[in-house]
């Protein structure tokens, strides 16, 4: 098991929520989110070794807060565990909304696992 690099204090990737991700309730879908942590979380894993990664787990993920066209989101994405194929990956969903721009609005959360492959899509040791 190797060391994570040290979190970033920045975003690894924000978004700007459009009208066509919308529900029938006016909110954004929740499958639209899941696929941006997804990303994010991919960004995080080449960030700590570059190879090419599958996601094999995305553990709970409970929406506390709506979220809204033209929201700014910032996912936070952060290595907790190398093993010798696999990482895990936290990340935090945070919103900026337009009418209260100061305000940091927490969404949601998610851990994500991916399993580092070659080119036969087989699990290959992470080489950090």
């Amino acid at each position: 098991m190797s060391e994570p690099k040290p979190a970033r204090n920045e975003p690894a990737i924000r978004v700007v929520m459009m009208p066509r991700d919308t529900n029938g309730q006016g909110t954004i879908f929740g499958g639209v989110i899941l696929s941006y942590i997804d990303q994010a979380a991919f960004v995080e894993a080449r960030r700590q070794a570059c190879h090419s990664y599958v996601t094999i787990k995305m553990d709970e993920v409970i929406f506390h807060e709506p979220v809204f066209v033209g929201d700014v989101l910032a996912f936070y994405a952060h290595a907790t565990k190398i093993g010798r194929t696999s990482m895990e990956i936290r990340i935090e969903v945070i919103a900026e909304r337009c009418d209260q721009p100061e305000k940091q609005v927490p969404v949601t959360r998610a851990t994500v696992v991916f399993v580092a492959v070659d080119d036969h899509r087989k699990p290959t040791p992470i080489a950090i």
